[in-house]
């Protein structure tokens, strides 16, 4: 799987959840401090791992510790509530 798929399907979990909005508000405001919030990730991941896959979990920490990875998943989550909106209108 391609780096921009990985992202593009995280954003799609997002969104199917409902949780479009608040994730853009909140990657908006952490994008600047993404580093910090990918070593977090990587804290936090024995405990998140035993829930999913570890091996998408610690790549998906390695692309968020870019700025351009995280805009790419803002926009991919916008782009897939507008294609939803669209569709139920």
């Amino acid at each position: 799987q391609s780096d921009k798929e990985l992202i593009s399907n995280l954003a799609q979990k997002i969104v199917r959840h409902g949780m479009g909005v608040p994730a853009i508000f909140f990657l908006d405001m952490v994008k600047y401090m993404s580093f910090i919030g990918s070593q977090l990730m990587v804290f936090f991941g024995p405990v998140i791992t035993v829930f999913i896959q570890s091996e998408s979990f610690y790549k998906l920490t390695h692309l968020l510790e870019e700025r351009q990875n995280i805009e790419f998943l803002i926009l991919e989550i916008e782009r897939l509530e507008f294609d939803n909106k669209k569709k139920g209108a």
